[in-house]
C-alpha cells in the first residue's frame, strides 16, 4: 500500500493534467473554428477518443461547452466567466477615446499590451484605417524576447526572467545581453522602435504607461507596415504616443493593471 503523501501527489498531478487536457481542448474553439468535433478534438490533442469524449461530457455537464447536430460550440457556462473578464480587464470610455484618436490621428493601428510572464498580452486595440494594416486579436500573446513592446514592458524584469525570456527566442539565453541592450536604450530615449524584429514588414513604435507608483503597468504602441515608417513618422509617432500615455497615467492606469515584476 502507497503511502498517504505519495497517493495524495499522484491524484493532484492527474487532477492538474486533466484541467490542462480540458483547456486545451477549449481553447480549439476559434472565431474562425466556433464548432469542434470529437474527431478535431482527438486529431489536435493526442489523446485517445475515449478520454477527449470523456472530457467533452464533463465540459458539457458544466456549462463550458454546447452539443449540436454537427459538433461542439462554446456553452453558456462561458458567458458568466467572458462578462466577469470583460468587466475586469475593459479600459475605461475616456481611455478607448484617447486610443480612439491617436489611431485617425497617425493612421496606423494602436494596442495596449500587458506583460505576463514570458509574454506580453494584447488588452486592448484600435485598428488603422488604412486597408494594409497590422492587426493583432484582444487576448493574443506575443513573445517578449522582440518588439517595441516588449522592450518597453521589461523595463523592471530582473535577470531571473531576461534568462528566461531569452531561452524563449530562437537565439538562446546568449540573447539576454540584448535585451538589456534594448530595454536601456528605451529607457533613455522613453520609447522603442522594433523593425522586423518578430515579423518581417512590420514596424512598431512603443511606450510605457506607468502606474501610481511609477512602474511600467503596460505599453502603448502603433504598429503597421514598414514602408510607411520613416525616420520623420517615428519620431512624430514617439511623440504623440508619449502625450498619450501621459493623459493616460495621469488619470490613473493602474486598474485593471499592475505591474508584473
Amino acid at each position: 500500500m502507497q503511502p498517504t503523501e505519495t497517493r495524495e501527489t499522484g491524484s493532484e498531478t492527474h487532477g492538474v493534467r486533466s484541467v490542462q487536457r480540458a483547456l486545451d481542448i477549449l481553447s480549439l474553439l476559434t472565431e474562425e473554428r466556433p464548432l469542434i468535433t470529437i474527431r478535431d478534438a482527438v486529431a489536435a490533442t493526442g489523446l485517445a477518443k475515449t478520454t477527449v469524449i470523456r472530457l467533452i461530457q464533463t465540459l458539457e455537464q458544466i456549462g463550458l461547452l454546447w452539443a449540436t447536430s454537427t459538433g461542439y460550440m462554446a456553452g453558456p457556462g462561458l458567458w458568466r466567466w467572458a462578462h466577469l473578464a470583460r468587466s475586469s480587464w475593459e479600459l475605461p470610455p475616456e481611455t478607448k477615446r484617447m486610443m480612439r484618436d491617436l489611431a485617425a490621428r497617425d493612421r496606423e493601428t494602436v494596442n495596449v499590451y500587458v506583460a505576463r510572464d514570458i509574454v506580453r498580452v494584447c488588452i486592448a486595440q484600435q485598428e488603422s484605417p488604412q486597408p494594409l494594416r497590422h492587426v493583432v486579436h484582444i487576448g493574443d500573446e506575443l513573445p517578449l524576447w522582440a518588439g517595441a513592446s516588449a522592450k518597453v514592458l521589461l523595463r523592471n524584469a530582473s535577470p531571473a526572467l531576461l534568462a528566461r525570456v531569452a531561452r524563449s527566442s530562437p537565439y538562446g539565453e546568449g540573447h539576454a545581453r540584448r535585451l538589456q541592450e534594448w530595454i536601456d536604450e528605451a529607457a533613455l530615449l522613453g520609447h522603442a522602435v522594433s523593425h522586423g524584429e518578430r515579423e518581417e514588414g512590420l514596424t512598431a513604435v512603443a511606450v510605457p504607461i506607468l502606474g501610481r507608483s511609477g512602474t511600467v503597468v503596460a505599453a502603448l504602441s502603433l504598429s503597421g507596415p514598414t514602408l510607411r515608417f520613416t525616420d520623420e513618422r517615428i519620431d512624430t509617432f514617439a511623440r504623440d504616443l508619449k502625450e498619450v500615455a501621459q493623459r493616460m497615467a495621469e488619470r490613473g492606469f493602474d486598474h485593471p493593471l499592475g505591474s508584473s515584476f
